[in-house]
């Protein structure tokens, strides 16, 4: 392709310059992990250094670190999910309880996450800390987790949330490929936005964001005016939290699903760890940003669901079929209010793709310096402008793929719940990670060190939520009828299980019966990317 030479320099690693070495690209740096001994511990093929040379630099402040996390966090479900997850549990107690569970166990993951993004303070988050610990077989922690980011990275959910809300708040009406053109219209707006002017990309990612905390600061402002009595047409608003337990229901299957359902709320507390080769003062700047970010949502998220609570009726609410956060704003302040709110939910979803898109972009090019790829050069450099619009193309097309291919319906939900199982497969890895470490390198200087009682309730928690999709719910029935409820967890295991294959048949099978090895080169990218390339020698 005749644009690699504008976008890489071929240089070998071992023949860079004196000069380049004592600037410290590839000298030793107070970021790295080390012992007390002076060793290095290591994730994937590059060095810390090595890994994160090149790109834009280190431009993301501690302002626009928190927003990241804020805009990530708060997507689509504190307006959605309490509606759904107070059918599952029956009571307002008993829902309030899950909220604060589902806070606790985030900080949890957030402070093991925070233990290692001190130590390997680069992009990538969970894929660093599963290189770190899993260094054998060669190769099958980083391409494991490969598997699952780019089969199963896309962010197509936020896209056609916003196409919904956008035609409602228009009153067009909906139909499969109306939506369906909007949300492919979004995706590539993010994607040209964060690849060819990424300034503005973070610009409006923090306008967003803002807006985000904005609308829920309203909803809880006006709750507590609720609760004061200050709203006529509510003459009880504490009548929900009487007997707050009373109707709770006792089934095991329905407090998983709605635990599922508020960790999917706070899914993104890890977003400032996958994007530190861009932020300025890493340790000490994740330390802050990550839990300034969750704990902001974590207050607005409390009091947004007591605010719910207060306003609305449970019956009518069941039986409506609205969600708790329309019928909130019809009750408080109105029809046109209400209509209103579809606008706040599509910018919300509009926000929630950006960041996701901004992070995972960052992760897809670290897993493409590894050079297991084809074409490394290409999908680990920063071309055209500094961003890494090859990692976002990588984003791009599974969630085009997912926006256009399934029908409406239980095949997109399928889907949706697919996505999250992985996820805690990793999870638990990278929690007994960190209990490995501990145990094997307790040397290691830690710029912060979690709390191990902190990291076994998040392991447990794992553990839990990995087992409770293959208990029988109540009648045999899940989500996703009338697809088997053990299905998803299933085909999120084979996820890894593709990974495997292409592991075991390119690095292990061909390898060894076509009488090669494949053996690691350094090069550098014309921004001096540093990137890892395979090439096979003859074996003697």
């Amino acid at each position: 392709m005749p644009f690699l030479s504008r976008l890489q320099r071929t240089t070998p690693l071992s023949e860079t310059s004196s000069a380049e070495e004592k600037g410290g690209l590839y000298g030793d740096s107070p970021l790295e992990a080390k012992t007390v001994d002076g060793k290095v511990v290591e994730a994937g093929s590059l060095t810390l250094a090595e890994g994160s040379a090149g790109g834009l630099g280190r431009h993301l402040g501690i302002t626009t670190t928190t927003l990241l996390v804020i805009g990530r966090v708060i997507g689509t479900g504190i307006f959605s999910t309490p509606s759904s997850i107070l059918k599952s549990v029956g009571s307002v107690g008993a829902a309030m309880m899950l909220w604060v569970l589902g806070l606790l166990l985030s900080f949890a993951g957030l402070f093991v996450w925070l233990e290692f993004a001190a130590m390997f303070p680069r992009s990538g988050g969970e894929k660093l800390y599963l290189e770190a610990v899993y260094k054998k077989p060669k190769l099958l922690a980083t391409i494991l987790f490969a598997a699952n980011a780019i089969l199963l990275g896309f962010t197509a959910s936020g896209c056609i949330v916003f196409a919904s809300n956008i035609l409602v708040a228009a009153n067009v009406t909906s139909t499969a490929w109306k939506s369906r053109g909007i949300a492919v219209g979004v995706i590539f707006f993010v994607t040209a936005v964060h690849g060819f002017t990424p300034k503005f990309g973070i610009r409006l990612m923090n306008l967003i964001s803002i807006f985000k905390i904005i609308i829920l600061l309203i909803v809880v402002v006006s709750g507590w005016v609720v609760l004061a009595g200050g709203v006529k047409s509510i003459p009880d608003p504490h009548r929900n939290f009487r007997n707050g337990f009373a109707g709770s229901s006792h089934s095991a299957y329905n407090y998983a699903s709605a635990l599922f359902k508020v960790l999917n709320s706070f899914t993104g507390w890890s977003n400032a760890c996958l994007v530190l080769n861009e932020v300025k003062n890493p340790i000490r700047t994740v330390k802050i940003a990550g839990p300034l970010g969750l704990a902001i949502c974590s207050v607005l998220y409390i009091f947004a669901n007591i605010a719910y609570f207060a306003a609305v009726d449970l019956d009518q609410l069941s039986s409506s079929g609205v969600t708790v956060a329309s019928y909130y704003f019809l009750v408080v302040f109105g029809r046109t209010a209400q209509r209103a709110l579809s606008v706040f939910v599509a910018l919300s979803a509009l926000g929630n793709v950006l960041s996701i898109t901004f992070a995972q972009s960052r992760v897809n090019q670290e897993l493409g310096k590894e050079g297991f790829l084809p074409w490394t050069k290409f999908w680990a450099s920063n071309w055209p402008v500094g961003a890494p619009l090859p990692g976002l193309i990588v984003h791009l097309v599974p969630s085009l793929v997912i926006i256009l291919g399934p029908p409406a319906g239980i095949a997109y939900s399928f889907i949706l719940d697919v996505e999250g199982y992985p996820s805690q497969i990793i999870n638990l890895a990278v929690v007994l990670g960190l209990f490995w470490l501990r145990y094997h390198h307790p040397e290691i200087v830690r710029p912060f060190k979690v709390w191990l009682p902190v990291a076994f309730f998040f392991l447990v928690a794992a553990c839990f939520l990995l087992v409770v999709p293959f208990l029988r719910p109540p009648g045999g029935i899940g989500d996703t009828p009338p697809l088997p409820y053990w299905l998803y967890p299933i085909v999120g295991i084979s996820v890894f299980a593709v990974g495997f294959l292409y592991w075991l048949v390119w690095w292990v099978l061909l390898p060894r019966f076509g009488g090669y090895s494949l053996r690691p080169e350094k090069a550098i990218l014309k921004d001096g990317t540093v990137v890892t390339e395979y090439k096979r020698f003859k074996n003697e």
